[in-house]
């Protein structure tokens, strides 16, 4: 009488029993797996401790009276797979969330489409919603370590508060994180004084506030018309046609729309000069030097859109430290207080 090959194989935690012919082979075993358990051959690993290990398909025709340690006390089978139940399962909820998403996706797509176009942004101008009351500075930053920081700090609301300066931000859609005032010493040079800049096309503007002598602050609309001119570096950085046409325009706009008393003083008893007014007028300083970006000067442009020398800050172009720049307006203040000693006698 023929004796049966009987093998257990341990499947998901599970020992399934299986009764071979004494001379069936490992791929006889594999059907049989595939049968029973509804795995097909082509999933199925078959782990045999402790020879001669993991097997796959295709399965070689080697008797498994062969192949299998049959009396050593370790031998084990361990059947690896999934049976195709299960992966038509996964397969089916792979597409159903594939349907999901599509639907998701189109529904998505057509409210996009239905939605209101936003306003175009102009150049690097920081612009949030069409509220005017978006467009302004929206911070004001005096220079801690000068003197008298909330003057400046007062000085800088006055031009964000300026009437003429919020209808011009208003109608240009202006809209500036940051308005801060510069240190007369570091924008100081034996040529020139930079009165303005800005920076990223109206990430920041700095204001030249303070006097030389840093013993006051300058006249008003010397700055308010700097301020004009930094504005229109939001949208044009060369000193080109173009930014002029735009800085007579915006300068227009602001005195239109300035309807308070334009003053020259900041408080009662706060120091300006009004001389600033006159030397501007005279083209003595120098307002900037084009936009300013990644924190060096842009070589820049003169009115009739000719090149123009520029520098970054501290180069050895006759620059001055901010230690030369206070000596000499120190030496100039004694020459005049000198000056008026010698007339009283």
């Amino acid at each position: 009488m023929e004796t049966h090959l009987v093998l257990t194989v341990h499947h998901q935690g599970t020992a399934h029993t299986f009764h071979l012919s004494p001379t069936a082979t490992l791929e006889d075993l594999s059907s049989e797996i595939e049968a029973d358990l509804n795995i097909p051959t082509s999933n199925q690993k078959l782990l045999i401790a402790p020879k001669p290990g993991m097997k796959k398909a295709p399965f070689p025709p080697t008797q498994l009276s062969e192949l299998l340690p049959l009396s050593s006390p370790k031998f084990k089978i361990t059947l690896l797979g999934t049976p195709a139940k299960d992966i038509a399962e996964l397969h089916q909820q792979a597409a159903d969330v594939k349907k999901r998403q599509e639907a998701r996706r189109e529904a998505f797509a057509a409210s996009k489409k239905n939605r209101a176009k936003p306003a175009p942004s102009r150049g690097g101008v920081h612009t949030l919603s069409s509220s005017s009351n978006n467009y302004t500075f929206h911070r004001c930053l005096p220079l801690s370590y000068l003197p008298n920081p909330d003057r400046s700090l007062q000085f800088l609301e006055r031009l964000r508060d300026d009437p003429g300066i919020r209808a011009a931000m208003a109608k240009h859609q202006f809209s500036v994180p940051l308005l801060t005032e510069m240190n007369p010493a570091e924008h100081t040079t034996s040529e020139s004084r930079t009165l303005g800049l800005n920076r990223n096309k109206g990430e920041v503007i700095e204001l030249r506030l303070r006097t030389d002598a840093y013993d006051g602050y300058r006249d008003y609309r010397t700055i308010r018309k700097t301020l004009c001119h930094e504005l229109a570096h939001c949208v044009f950085g060369p000193h080109d046609r173009d930014f002029w046409d735009l800085t007579s325009q915006i300068e227009k706009e602001v005195d239109k729309a300035d309807w308070k008393s334009g003053g020259n003083r900041l408080t009662q008893d706060e120091f300006y000069n009004p001389g600033d007014w006159e030397r501007m007028q005279e083209v003595e300083e120098y307002v900037d030097e084009c936009g300013w970006t990644g924190g060096e000067f842009v070589l820049g442009g003169s009115k009739d859109g000719s090149a123009a020398s520029g520098s970054s800050i501290g180069a050895a172009t006759g620059t001055e430290s901010r230690r030369e720049a206070m000596a000499r307006a120190a030496e100039e203040r004694m020459k005049k207080e000198k000056g008026k000693q010698d007339d009283s006698r």
